[in-house]
C-alpha cells in the first residue's frame, strides 16, 4: 500500500539516499490522472521518492482506485480499514478522508511511509529499505535486527519494490543490454509467417498461433524470463531506453494515450534498423514491421529481476 509519482524525483538512488540530482520518470509510466499527486507527495520525506511510491502503488492495485482485495484492502493504495482509520489523511482538504479517493489515498500512503521511516530513522543502512521492511514486517523487527530483518518474505519485498521502481524512472545512463535478447529474437524469427490469433499464446490447441503479447511472452520464456500476459504489464519488466538507444531484443510499445502506459495496446520485439517482429492483428501473420508511427509509446529493456518483480494480480 503505497504510492507517488511525477515528472522528476530527487534521490541519490531508487532505494533512497542523499539527493544527487533529478531523475526523470519513465514516459507515461504513471497514468496522467495521478502524476501531479504522485509527484507532489512522492517527495514528502527523504525515505521515499515518486518512482518508489509508484512501484508500490502499481504492486498493490495496478493504479486502480476501485481495487478490493480478499483481505479487505481498499482503493488505489490498498489500505485495510484499521490502518486507514489511524493513518488516512484528508489530502485534498475537502473535509473528509475517503479511501476510494486517490486525492486522499495517495497523500495518506506517502504520509504513512514517512511515519514508518521516522520510527527507524536511527537504524543503520538504507533509509528506504528500512522503511519498506517496516511496512512489511513492522518497525519493531527492523529495530530489533538493526536493519532489514532476515525474513525471506521481507527481503523479497524490499528487493521487489526497489527493482520495480527502476521501471518507473527514466534511466540516467545508458541501459545495459540484455543477455537473453538474442535468444528471444531467434524464437520470434522462427515464428515469422504464423497467422495471428487474438488471445493466442502458441499452444497446440491454438495451432501455435499468437497475439502480440503472447509472442513476446513466449519469446522471453524461451530464455528463462517469465513476462506477464498483457502488453501494458510487460512495459514494467525493466528500464526504458530512449528511441535513439534501442537495441535488438528491446520490447517496443504502442499506446492509445501517449501519457499512460496502462493504455498500451500493442507490443513487438525490436530487431534493429527501425524494425520489429510482431503479431499485428487478425488476418495478418507474424512479420517485420516498422516501429515509427503515430502511436509509438516507448521501449523496455527486459531484465530477469524486473520481470520477477512484476505483480501477478494487476
Amino acid at each position: 500500500m503505497l504510492l507517488v509519482v511525477g515528472v522528476y524525483i530527487v534521490a541519490g538512488n531508487l532505494a533512497g539516499g542523499a539527493a544527487a540530482g533529478r531523475v526523470g520518470l519513465a514516459k507515461g509510466a504513471v497514468p496522467a490522472a495521478y502524476q501531479t499527486l504522485v509527484q507532489k507527495w512522492g517527495n514528502l520525506c527523504p525515505a521515499i521518492n515518486p518512482a518508489l511510491l509508484a512501484a508500490q502503488l502499481y504492486q498493490e492495485s495496478g493504479f486502480n482506485p476501485g481495487a478490493r482485495s480478499p483481505a479487505k484492502a481498499q482503493g488505489i493504495a490498498q489500505f485495510i480499514p484499521g490502518t486507514w482509520a489511524t493513518h488516512g489523511v484528508d489530502g485534498d482538504g475537502d473535509g473528509d478522508r475517503d479511501v476510494w479517493d486517490p486525492e486522499d489515498a495517495i497523500p495518506s500512503a506517502a504520509s504513512y511511509d514517512c511515519e514508518l521511516a521516522k520510527y527507524v530513522k536511527d537504524i543503520p543502512g538504507d533509509a528506504s529499505a528500512n522503511m519498506l521492511a517496516s511496512y512489511n514486517a513492522g518497525a519493531y523487527a527492523v529495530i530489533r535486527y538493526g536493519g532489514v530483518p532476515p525474513y525471506r518474505e521481507t527481503r523479497n519485498y524490499v528487493k521487489t519494490i526497489t527493482t520495480l521502481a527502476k521501471s518507473f524512472a527514466a534511466p540516467v545512463a545508458r541501459v545495459d543490454p540484455s543477455r537473453q535478447a538474442a535468444g528471444a529474437i531467434a524464437y520470434a524469427q522462427s515464428k515469422l509467417g504464423t497467422p495471428y490469433l487474438w488471445g493466442g499464446t502458441g499452444t497446440a490447441a491454438q495451432s501455435g498461433r499468437f497475439d502480440c503479447s503472447g509472442l513476446t511472452q513466449a519469446s522471453y520464456d524461451q530464455v528463462g524470463i517469465k513476462l506477464p500476459r498483457v502488453a501494458n504489464d510487460q512495459y514494467n519488466a525493466g528500464p526504458h531506453p530512449a528511441r535513439n538507444e534501442l537495441l535488438p531484443g528491446d520490447l517496443v510499445f504502442f499506446s492509445h494515450d501517449p501519457a499512460d502506459s496502462r493504455a498500451i495496446h500493442h507490443v513487438g520485439i525490436y530487431v534493429g534498423g527501425g524494425y520489429m517482429i510482431d503479431a499485428p492483428r487478425t488476418g495478418a501473420v507474424i512479420r517485420f514491421d516498422p516501429i515509427d508511427g503515430g502511436d509509438y509509446f516507448g521501449a523496455t529493456r527486459v531484465t530477469e529481476d524486473g520481470a520477477k518483480a512484476l505483480p501477478t494480480h494487476v
